[in-house]
């Protein structure tokens, strides 16, 4: 049986003091549990491992429930396969996006197929957020720092419109996921 290549993507861990998770023990969690190839990646719940399993839905069960074993608490995982992230990042939505120091690049993987109504590409009334993009699985947004618009204020308008199902990561955290 051959092997796929999964990135896992945790919400909500090692955030603000709560819910933490040492990266290490989540890989000799996975390790234990069959996985092969495991790495992690930062400390903001991104592991890549090889399985034989490609019914993603059993996976997700499997690791929910061993997560909650060994951490105490229930953590939503997502998965993609190494592929869907590479093509993605080939894709490169941002690529018309002047970055400056105040930019921010987000990917929003999310679990189900979103109900917004958003017309998109979308842009904030301020001109400092945008959606770019969003397919079934991801949303790609843009934000500009500001003193009157932060990270969590764009977390707080992506759960709004596609739902709490949802996970985010920065551009920079996938490219380093596929190196």
């Amino acid at each position: 049986m051959t092997s796929i290549r999964y990135v896992m993507f945790l919400r909500g861990i090692n955030v603000g003091g709560h819910t933490q998770v040492k990266m290490e023990t989540l890989r000799k969690m996975l390790e234990k549990m069959g996985f092969t190839n495991v790495r992690t990646i930062l400390n903001s719940g991104n592991a890549l491992f090889d399985a034989s399993e490609n019914d993603q839905h059993v996976l997700k069960e499997r690791i929910e429930k061993k997560f909650t074993e060994i951490f105490g608490f229930a953590s939503a995982i997502m998965f993609r396969t190494f592929q869907e992230i590479e093509e993605l990042l080939a894709a490169d939505p941002f690529k018309k996006i002047t970055v400056t120091p105040q930019t921010r690049l987000y990917v929003t993987f999310v679990s189900e197929k979103a109900k917004s109504t958003l017309q998109i590409p979308y842009a904030s009334a301020e001109k400092d957020f945008q959606i770019l993009r969003v397919t079934d699985s991801e949303v790609c947004s843009v934000l500009e720092l500001s003193p009157h618009r932060e990270t969590v204020d764009l977390m707080s308008f992506i759960e709004k419109e596609f739902g709490k199902k949802v996970t985010t990561r920065n551009w920079n955290t996938l490219l380093r996921i596929a190196k």
